[in-house]
């Protein structure tokens, strides 16, 4: 009998492809955090563009409790806000026509300057015959000029403006400047709690990344970057900036206005792609389950694209608002687990990327090895012992089927590999004999059983970063 249909038995977590939720007032209990972690739940996201400190620090407290109780690693993500580029406030609603000429001011006074408020100066970046979008991309101009801090503009389409709804600029170089003095007093407040990633909003290039690796050293916050890909510019960029990250959130809600709304579903896939090539996390994001923020039950079109984002290979699937400000939160994540659940199960057919892999190294060469070995001798499961987790991740952006448990010293890591696809995460202290006592430990629960084989790689020297070295097979007594 597989571990898989075994664990299938104790837990609901059986799933490869891992679910992060995103926390808010609709699950702002203990109560509901263990709902969350019980019904499938991976990682939980902090969105740092609302909520407080106070509240933050309580949730964080619960969910590590819960996880605890569950007794299983549960990643937890700080999403810090980045700029702010919105429109500020104004009374009413603004009715533009095509060809009309409009004005833009930081914290300008609409009424009786007649430029149209903003909460980030535009006037700092954007340039003659840049596009600036609103309201979710649904009225477009093009920028004429910029003159004493005011950007002028034509509209391309008729449409309406509300206060405080979004702008998107495709076209501007931010140069560098996306972590905003807000952000940087969140980084100083994270880096005091327990947190697992730092995804950073508006990413344009590996620089920005770069940048916030700096800034982390500096507060000695020990966690990994997610590279959102929200922007025209990072999609330009997409290799190097997946080769930084240590992980990549596909944000499809901006990358959607920024880009073509059709070029989505193949940047989704190249991400994807480019993710398993360098072994890197990807996270598919955004309205993923969005009519259940106020339904008990998805529509087609978004069973369908849960589905799809397994199939093709994304370490995980998020959901936003649903469990944030939803009405059914516990149960968009029961639906998710069960989308997840039958595709896995029912997979119909295998999707490739390519297969050139620029790792060369030992670990690449024996993470490879160990799959292929376990696939020949038909194994219950891989066990990889890891310091810094990279192991488990090189064997992950495989895609086997085959189980993998990955053994940790340090329980940061073990949470971190919490989000990545297929494996299981379990803390035990350094030691030659780790994966033997730590399979020996799951056939004493029932976990595992006589007979089943595991094919574990580890290294003559536990705890110590980059020493896997050997690969053994196991047929449990």
């Amino acid at each position: 009998m597989s571990v898989q249909s075994v664990i299938k038995r104790e837990s609901v977590d059986t799933k490869r492809t891992k679910i992060i939720a995103t926390i808010g007032p609709s699950v702002n209990s203990y109560e509901a955090i263990e709902k969350l972690i019980a019904a499938g739940v991976n990682g939980l996201r902090f969105n740092f563009s609302h909520g407080d400190n106070k509240e933050r620090t309580q949730q964080i407290a619960w969910i590590r409790k819960a996880a605890q109780l569950a007794n299983k690693p549960v990643a937890i993500i700080q999403d810090l806000q980045g700029p702010k580029i919105r429109l500020g406030d104004f009374a009413g609603m603004i009715t533009i026509n095509k060809g009309q000429s409009l004005s833009f001011a930081y914290e300008a006074d609409y009424e009786n300057t007649g430029h149209i408020p903003t909460q980030y100066d535009l006037s700092k970046k954007i340039r003659r015959g840049e596009s600036l979008y609103l309201y979710d991309g649904k009225l477009r101009t093009t920028v004429t000029s910029v003159r004493e801090g005011v950007v002028f503009v034509t509209a391309e389409n008729d449409g309406v403006l509300l206060r405080r709804k979004g702008i998107n600029l495709p076209d501007t170089d931010f140069g560098g400047d996306i972590i905003t003095a807000k952000d940087r007093a969140d980084l100083v407040y994270g880096s005091s709690q327990d947190i697992d990633y730092v995804a950073l909003s508006f990413v344009q290039k590996a620089e920005d990344i770069q940048l916030l690796r700096r800034l982390l050293k500096s507060l000695n916050y020990d966690v990994k970057v997610i590279a959102k890909i929200e922007t025209k510019a990072a999609v330009n960029n997409l290799e190097t900036i997946v080769r930084e990250a240590d992980g990549v959130m596909i944000a499809r809600g901006d990358l959607a206005v920024e880009t073509p709304a059709e070029s989505v579903p193949i940047v989704q896939r190249e991400i994807i792609g480019l993710g398993r090539r360098y072994s890197v996390p990807t996270i598919v994001a955004t309205q993923m389950l969005a009519s259940m923020t106020n339904e008990p039950e998805p529509t087609r079109a978004e069973v369908s694209d849960v589905a799809t984002a397994v199939i093709i290979g994304a370490d995980c699937v998020m959901l936003s608002e649903e469990t944030a400000a939803g009405q059914y939160p516990i149960e968009a994540v029961t639906t998710m687990q069960r989308i997840i659940t039958y595709t896995e199960e029912h997979m119909p057919l295998s999707v490739s990327f390519p297969v050139e892999n620029p790792d060369h190294s030992r670990q690449a060469a024996i993470s490879q090895a160990v799959i292929k070995l376990a696939e020949e001798v038909q194994a219950t499961a891989i066990v990889a012992e890891t310091k810094s987790g990279a192991t488990a991740l090189q064997i992950a952006s495989h895609r086997t089927t085959i189980p993998l448990i990955s053994v940790a010293s340090d329980t940061r890591v073990a949470q971190q590999l919490a989000v990545v696809y297929g494996n299981s995460s379990y803390v035990r202290p350094p030691d030659p004999l780790a994966a033997i006592k730590l399979t020996d430990w799951m056939r004493q629960k029932r976990l595992l059983h006589k007979g089943d084989i595991i094919v574990s790689a580890s290294g003559r020297y536990p705890g110590v970063v980059g020493t896997t070295d050997t690969i053994k097979v196991r047929v449990l007594e």
